[in-house]
């Protein structure tokens, strides 16, 4: 793939677009669109190409996620946990656990997914109170995870649990066929991202031998903050700043279209395009910086964390502060929901509390912006 974001723009037209308004009205996972992932090849972007893969890194992964994202949030970020997922394994991984995860995505077509949170920790996900007791070579898993995205359709779920060393995590891949794993699929209705299947996951006695564990005893913390963040962080500024190029795209498009028995249409009106040239100005900022986080980060620039933090902060509030003008623009066609104004607007809503959440990251971006550490 030579141009990662025109590439999956013309994808999304394909394979997304004609599943995106169902996703949402009947809060179904996009599982036609995750098996034409995998058939195109977009679910091994980050893989190694000596195992098959593209090799791409954080600036490709960001590209991607934004091109979906312009089409639908949910698909897109469903898409964005699977190579956060996969980039723990690159980094982590055992060589026996990267054959059998990489070989799984690039000939199966399977995908990964995270299982962090946790109802007693919320955003603070990298706390888990699950329990984790270990009997030589196994591990045995009891507890519940609360909001896990892609439940059921992904093939392996990566857990954050307690390590033996007092005070530290472990990072573990689950595959779904683990005995004891299941799923309260009844529990999640969410207000926007409704295709997210992000329902409670419990593990009841689910026993792993160490082969499972991602990296060395004790390393989880390391990997949340040194992989984790980047990419999962830089991957919520693509998804937000591409529901708000979404909402750009459907408002002047609208607005254009809309006409009165004159012959007049909506973008004559001066507010109206007051509005639509601050849609465009905040959606434009938002990717802008999104992709300049990302470049960064790949690069190690100095700046690179407080950018990535800066990016999704924009980006997220940017997203629903683009709704709310976008739902004036559409007035009672928005809100009877006859645009997809008002779908595009809950998803925007998810930005601000998905973990970590916008209150969260200003705090952190503080912290990195006058050297102290994170969390």
């Amino acid at each position: 793939m030579d141009n990662v974001y025109q590439e999956g723009r013309q994808f999304a037209t394909s394979y997304i677009l004609p599943h995106t308004e169902m996703t949402d009205l009947e809060s179904r996972f996009p599982k036609e669109s995750f098996q034409e992932l995998g058939a195109q090849g977009f679910l091994k972007l980050l893989v190694p190409e000596e195992y098959g893969g593209q090799g791409k890194g954080l600036v490709e992964h960001t590209e991607a996620v934004l091109a979906f994202a312009e089409t639908c949030s949910t698909t897109a970020l469903c898409y964005m946990m699977h190579n956060v997922a996969l980039m723990c394994i690159l980094t982590h991984g055992s060589d026996e656990l990267k054959k059998q995860i990489f070989t799984d995505v690039v000939e199966n077509g399977k995908f990964l997914a995270l299982a962090y949170s946790e109802i007693g920790t919320g955003t603070h996900f990298y706390n888990p109170e699950i329990r984790a007791d270990l009997n030589g070579e196994y591990t045995t898993f009891n507890g519940v995870k609360s909001m896990v995205t892609s439940a059921t359709h992904a093939s392996y779920y990566l857990v954050l649990a307690p390590s033996v060393e007092e005070g530290k995590i472990n990072n573990w891949a689950l595959p779904i066929e683990a005995e004891g794993l299941s799923f309260d699929m009844s529990e999640w209705n969410g207000l926007g991202m409704r295709g997210n299947s992000s329902c409670p996951m419990r593990l009841e006695n689910v026993t792993l031998d160490s082969s499972y564990r991602i990296g060395a005893e004790g390393s989880g913390a390391q990997q949340v903050f040194e992989v984790v963040a980047p990419f999962f962080i830089a991957g919520l500024g693509a998804v937000y700043s591409g529901v708000s190029m979404h909402l750009f795209e459907i408002t002047s498009q609208y607005a254009v279209d809309r006409k009165y028995p004159d012959g007049s249409s909506l973008s004559n009106i001066e507010t109206v395009q007051i509005h639509i040239g601050d849609i465009y100005k905040s959606a434009a900022a938002a990717k802008a910086f999104v992709l300049d986080a990302a470049r960064a980060g790949a690069n190690g620039d100095a700046d690179g964390l407080a950018k990535i933090l800066g990016a999704r902060i924009v980006a997220s509030e940017s997203a629903i502060e683009c709704g709310r003008l976008a739902m004036r623009i559409g007035g009672g066609k928005a809100y009877n929901k006859a645009l997809p104004t008002e779908r595009l607007l809950r998803d925007a809503y998810a930005g601000q509390v998905m973990a970590p959440s916008v209150d969260v990251l200003n705090v952190w971006l503080g912290k990195a912006l006058t050297g102290q550490p994170i969390p």
